[in-house]
């Protein structure tokens, strides 16, 4: 092959090797456009991360608020069940003693006992009379025990029934908190689930764009080795070409050698003085042909 032909060779090779960079070139900017967009993807899925754990730990926080809210709401209820049930305790006990009062009234009975007390302390009696009245101020007093007993049943009644009202505004109030605080909390599940939905797209999408960046890179990889290969025939054939060079060089000075050698042979013939380059060329042939 000529040497002329190994240089539009080399050429051809040249711009194969300048196509390869351009390609390489494009497969680069195209791969850091991947992972740009992988690494962005990668720090909204950190966010989004971070954001769901905040929201799942407020969420757990109102959860356990509920939690607490219902036991104090179940042992409000308790309280009121028990006081409900003492109550009908007490009304039977009521009923009972009520069964056992005379049809004198209480201020009757009352004023009775404070006379005969009064009798009984500043007027002179007989033994038996002292007995009589003492026994009738207890009769009257068991009487007056009735009407205490039914008043202290209706404070105790009443006295429930206040706490019963107060447990229910408390249980009301309770009931209130508990079904805010969970709707709150509901809220939060609400949105933690969007926002992990959320991440889970964007993490697949991260994944998608890394997968892109890796085949991207092994393509440039592929294109890099291509590379590689040009450059070395480039040197394969600019070395070959030189020894080419190097040999039609060689070639054309023998013959330029033979030629001028031809001339100035025929020249002596004729018997025209040579000239001292021609007398060179001669003799340096003799010295070959003796070697």
């Amino acid at each position: 092959m000529s040497a002329k032909q190994q240089t539009r060779e080399i050429e051809e090779l040249s711009e194969k090797l300048s196509e390869l960079k351009a390609q390489k070139a494009c497969l680069d900017e195209e791969a850091q456009r991947h992972a740009e967009r992988r690494d962005k993807l990668n720090e909204q899925t950190r966010t989004l991360r971070k954001t769901i754990a905040e929201l799942r730990s407020e969420r757990d926080s109102l959860n356990e608020q509920v939690k607490d809210l219902k036991m104090t709401r179940d042992s409000l209820r308790e309280k009121t069940r028990a006081n409900i049930s003492e109550i009908k305790t007490l009304r039977q006990e009521y009923k009972a003693a009520a069964e056992k009062k005379t049809s004198r009234s209480q201020k009757s009975l009352q004023e009775e006992v404070e006379k005969l007390d009064w009798r009984i302390q500043t007027t002179t009696l007989s033994l038996q009379e002292e007995k009589e009245l003492v026994t009738r101020v207890r009769l009257l007093e068991t009487q007056l025990n009735v009407y205490r007993k039914l008043d202290s049943l209706r404070q105790k009644i009443a006295a429930l029934q206040a706490e019963i009202k107060a447990l229910e505004a408390q249980g009301k109030q309770c009931h209130e908190k508990l079904t805010g605080t969970a709707q709150r909390s509901q809220t939060l599940h609400q949105k933690m689930l969007e926002k992990a939905e959320e991440q889970k797209k964007l993490q697949a999408d991260a994944d998608s764009a890394h997968m892109l960046f890796l085949k991207t890179r092994e393509e440039a990889k592929a294109v890099q080795a291509t590379m590689a290969e040009v450059v070395g025939q480039m040197k394969q054939k600019k070395h070959e070409a030189r020894e080419e060079a190097e040999k039609e060089r060689a070639e054309d000075e023998k013959t330029l050698r033979e030629k001028l050698t031809k001339e100035a042979e025929e020249k002596l013939k004729r018997g025209k003085k040579l000239t001292w380059q021609q007398f060179q060329l001669l003799a340096k042939d003799d010295e070959a042909e003796q070697d």
